[in-house]
């Protein structure tokens, strides 16, 4: 997975300093995915990774509010 991790980090930011574009990538094996294990690699900080995930699922749940700004 710190192969797949590297290769997908240097495709998404190069060289660039500092790194515009974060990623989750989350493994488990089908069938096991309930009372499983999931393995999990990113390129961010543990808590700036849970917090892009948790928005994720709040969005996929359709518990997310979009507040201010312009469409």
């Amino acid at each position: 997975m710190n192969a797949l991790a590297s290769a997908i980090d240097q495709a998404l930011n190069g060289e660039t300093k500092p790194k515009r574009l974060a990623f989750v990538m989350l493994a488990a094996e089908f069938g096991q995915i309930d009372n499983g294990r999931v393995n999990y690699i990113s390129n961010g900080s543990r808590e700036d990774m849970l917090a892009m995930m948790k928005e994720f699922i709040a969005r996929a749940e359709g518990r997310y509010v979009e507040t201010g700004g312009a469409a």
